[in-house]
C-alpha cells in the first residue's frame, strides 16, 4: 500500500528530498547534487538515494527551476507570433523603461521571439468586443505556413482587444494547428483575458516559449517516475502558491518560471505559524541565489505581476520573491574601481567554489565560511569532502589586493555578503511599509542558517527561526499546498455605478469555469475552495490594489473600506471621499489535497546539550578565533538551549549562533534564536 508523501525541489546545485511516511509520520530528507543537462536524473538519484520504493509513493509534488533557466540562458524552441496588423513591436516597445535609469547605454534583453517572427494579420475586435473584422481564413492561412517553413515549434496568437473577445484568437489557433500539426499554440485570450496589451501579449509569449521546454521536462520526468513504479500524478508547483498536474503545465507554462522559488516561501509561512508567528521574512540562501519572502497577520505577500528578465512581466498572481545572487557558491571579486564585490556570478554545481576540488579556482562564501571555521570539512555526512587550503588559497587573492589577512578577507566577503541580504529584505519589508522589528526571520537553504543571525543582528529582527530540516526547506513547501488555478475578467466600472447583480453573474461565470478545471484534475465539489477577489483602484490611478470579498456581494462598502486601509497602509495616504474604480475580478479556485502533519515532542526543561566536538571559529565580536563547542543537531532535544559562540551541524545545512545569541530548541524541533540576548 502507498505510503510516502515525496517532494522534490531542483536547485542550481543540489536537489532536495523530502520524504514524509504517512504511516509512521518519520521524515527522511536526502541532498544531491543537480544535473542541470537533465535535472529529472537528479530526482531519480535522490530518490534511490532515500531508499524509497516508487511504488509506495502515492504523492510527488515537485518545484522545477526548469523554466526559469531556460529563460534566463535562452535556450528555448523557435517560436513565432501572430499578432493584428499594425502591433507586433508591442513586446519590443513595452513600456519605453528602463531596469537602470540612469545608464543610457544599457539596453533591455531583446524579446524572446525575433522581430521576423514576429507576422500581422487582419482583424479588429473593438473595445467592447464587438467584431469589426473578422478574421481572413486565407491570409491566416499564408502566416501560418510561413511559420511553417521556418520550423516553429511553437506559436503565441496576440490580437488587440482579444481580452474582450478570443474569437479570432481562437479561429487563428484552429488555422495553426491544422496547417502545423505538433505545434504549441498558445492564445493571449486563453491565458489572460485583461487590458493592457503588453504585459498579456509578454505573458502569452513567454508561455509559448515555454510551453514545448516544460512539456518535454515532465514527459521525460513522469515517464522516469513510471519506470521506477510510480503510479500517482506528478505535481508542479507554480508561482501562485499551488500547485497543477503536469499534463495541466504545458498549458500554462509560464506560470512554473518562479517554481522552486514559491516553495521556499510556502514552507517559511507554515513554519513561522507552527512557531507562532504572524509575521515573518523567509530567508531562503542556496548554493546560488538567496530568495526572500514574507508574510504580514498570517498573508503571504503576493504580487499581481513578476518577471524573470526586466521588460517582459509575467502577468499571473505570483507569491512575492525578491531574489539576489548571494548563495553559497557567490564568487567574491574586485571591480574596476578597486572596490569588494559578491555576486551575482556564482560557481554554480560546476566547477563550485574552490573547497569543491573540481575545478573551481575562485573564492566563493562557502570558501569564506570554510577559512572562518564556520564550515565543517566534511558535508553531507562525510559524503562530501572540502578542501580547507584550496578555500584559503583562492581567499588569498582578495586578501592580496587589499594587503590585508586571508581572515580579515574572508570576513569581509561574508559582512559584504551579508550587506546584500539585508538590503533585499528592506526591499521587501521597509519600502512596502513594514518594520522589520515586527518580524520573525525564518532562515534556510544550504546557507541560510550560517548567516541569518548577523543579517538579523543588521536589521534589529529579534528571532531568528531555523526549522528542522533547514537545508532542503523549500522542498516541504511542495507539500504544504493545494491544487490552485486563478482565474480573472477585466471589469471596469466606477463603484458609483456599479450593478451588483452583473459582478455577481460575472463571478458566477468565473467560479463555473474555475470547477470545471478542478473537477477536469480530478478534484471532488466538497474539496474545492473559491476565493473572490476585487482589483480596485481611485479614479484615475495607473495601478491598481486587490481586496477579498465576501460571498454573495450585498454592499460594496466593506470592500471599498478594506481598499482604503490597504492604501493607506502602503501608501501613508488615502482618500475616502474620492470615487473608486473597479478595474477587475477575480476568483482563486483551491483543490484541497492532504498534507503532512508533523509530531510535536515533549519539552524537556533544563535540558543542556553535549557538543560533539570543539572547534577554532572566527567570531569578530569576541575578537578572533575561540574554541567553539560543535552540536549533532539530530541529538537536540525539546527544549535543549545554548547560548553562543555555538556551531550545529546537520545533514543539509550549519547553523551558526553567533556570540552572546541564545538558541532554544521548540516542541516540533525547529531552532530559535534570541538575537536581543
Amino acid at each position: 500500500m502507498a505510503k510516502f508523501r515525496t517532494a522534490v525541489d531542483t536547485g542550481g546545485t543540489f536537489t532536495d528530498i523530502f520524504v514524509f511516511n504517512g504511516e509512521t509520520g518519520e521524515v527522511q530528507v536526502q541532498k544531491v547534487p543537480s544535473t542541470p543537462d537533465n535535472p529529472s536524473r537528479a530526482i531519480a538519484n535522490g530518490m534511490e538515494a532515500a531508499g524509497v520504493h516508487m511504488p509506495d509513493v502515492d504523492l510527488f509534488s515537485h518545484g522545477t527551476t526548469v523554466g526559469t533557466n531556460a529563460l534566463i540562458t535562452r535556450e528555448l524552441p523557435p517560436t513565432g507570433m501572430v499578432c493584428t496588423k499594425g502591433f507586433r513591436d508591442v513586446v519590443e516597445i513595452r513600456r519605453s523603461t528602463k531596469q537602470d535609469l540612469w545608464d543610457h547605454y544599457k539596453d533591455v534583453a531583446p524579446p524572446y521571439v525575433k522581430r521576423r517572427h514576429r507576422l500581422e494579420v487582419e482583424e479588429r475586435v473593438d473595445y467592447a468586443g464587438t467584431m469589426v473584422t473578422p478574421l481572413n481564413d486565407e491570409e491566416a492561412r499564408r502566416v501560418a505556413k510561413i511559420l511553417k517553413k521556418r520550423g516553429m515549434k511553437a506559436i503565441a496568437v496576440c490580437f488587440m482587444n482579444a481580452y474582450m473577445s478570443g474569437v479570432n484568437e481562437q479561429r487563428m489557433k484552429e488555422i495553426l494547428q491544422e496547417e502545423i500539426p505538433g505545434a504549441y499554440v498558445c492564445t493571449s485570450n486563453e491565458l489572460l483575458p485583461e487590458i493592457f496589451e503588453h504585459e498579456r501579449f509578454s505573458t502569452c509569449l513567454t508561455n509559448a516559449v515555454l510551453g514545448p521546454v516544460v512539456g518535454d521536462y515532465l514527459n521525460d520526468l513522469t515517464s522516469r517516475l513510471e519506470g521506477m513504479g510510480y503510479r500517482g500524478d506528478v505535481l508542479v508547483l507554480h508561482s501562485g502558491g499551488g500547485v497543477m498536474k503536469a499534463e495541466t503545465v504545458a498549458q500554462y507554462a509560464s506560470r512554473v518560471a518562479s517554481s522552486g522559488i514559491a516553495a521556499g516561501a510556502i514552507a517559511m509561512d507554515q513554519t513561522a505559524k507552527m512557531c507562532g508567528f504572524q509575521n515573518a521574512m523567509g530567508l531562503d540562501m542556496g548554493g546560488t541565489s538567496c530568495d526572500v519572502s514574507l508574510t504580514y497577520e498570517g498573508e503571504l505577500r503576493m504580487s499581481k505581476e513578476w518577471e524573470v528578465e526586466f521588460g517582459y512581466p509575467i502577468r499571473y498572481p505570483s507569491i512575492e520573491v525578491i531574489t539576489i545572487g548571494a548563495g553559497g557558491g557567490s564568487v567574491a571579486w574586485i571591480d574596476q574601481g578597486g572596490s569588494l564585490r559578491n555576486g551575482p556570478e556564482s560557481a554554480g554545481a560546476v566547477p563550485g567554489p574552490a573547497c569543491y576540488q573540481a575545478g573551481g579556482e575562485k573564492p566563493t562564501n562557502t570558501d569564506a565560511n570554510l577559512v572562518l571555521g564556520r564550515l565543517n570539512t566534511t558535508l553531507l555526512d562525510g559524503r562530501m569532502q572540502l578542501n580547507k587550503e584550496a578555500s584559503e588559497k583562492a581567499v588569498k587573492k582578495i586578501a592580496d589586493a587589499f594587503d590585508m589577512t586571508t581572515i580579515d578577507a574572508a570576513s569581509a566577503v561574508l559582512e559584504l555578503a551579508n550587506a546584500n541580504m539585508c538590503d533585499a529584505l528592506r526591499l521587501i519589508s521597509v519600502t512596502k511599509g513594514y518594520d522589520p522589528r515586527d518580524f520573525a526571520l525564518v532562515a534556510f537553504g544550504g546557507a541560510g542558517p550560517l548567516h541569518a543571525a548577523y543579517v538579523a543582528r543588521e536589521l534589529e529582527i529579534p528571532k531568528v527561526i531555523v526549522p528542522r530540516y533547514p537545508g532542503v526547506h523549500a522542498a516541504l513547501g511542495c507539500l504544504q499546498v493545494d491544487v490552485r488555478h486563478d482565474l480573472t475578467r477585466t471589469y471596469l466600472v466606477n463603484s458609483t455605478d456599479a450593478d451588483l447583480a452583473d459582478i455577481e453573474q460575472v463571478f458566477a461565470e468565473l467560479e463555473q469555469e474555475a470547477y470545471q478545471m478542478l473537477e477536469k484534475e480530478g478534484m471532488s465539489r466538497e474539496n474545492i475552495e473559491l476565493v473572490r477577489n476585487m482589483d480596485l483602484r481611485y479614479v484615475g490611478q495607473w495601478r491598481n490594489l486587490n481586496v477579498n470579498i465576501p460571498k454573495p456581494i450585498e454592499s460594496l462598502d466593506q470592500a471599498l473600506q478594506i481598499f482604503h486601509n490597504e492604501h493607506e497602509r502602503q501608501f501613508s495616504w488615502s482618500n475616502p471621499d474620492q470615487v473608486v474604480e473597479i478595474y477587475g475580478l477575480r476568483i482563486t479556485a483551491i483543490g484541497k489535497v492532504p498534507k503532512p502533519s508533523f509530531a510535536r515532542y515533549e519539552i524537556t526543561t533544563n535540558s543542556t546539550p553535549t557538543p560533539e566536538q570543539t572547534r577554532r571559529v572566527y567570531f569578530g565580536k569576541a575578537g578572533g578565533f575561540v574554541d567553539t563547542p560543535v552540536y549533532n543537531r539530530e541529538k537536540l532535544v525539546a527544549g535543549a538551549h545554548l547560548t553562543g559562540p555555538a556551531i550545529i551541524e546537520q545533514l543539509d545545512t550549519t547553523t551558526v549562533v553567533p556570540t552572546g545569541v541564545k538558541a532554544v530548541v521548540d516542541e516540533y524541533l525547529n531552532i530559535i534564536m534570541d538575537i536581543t540576548g
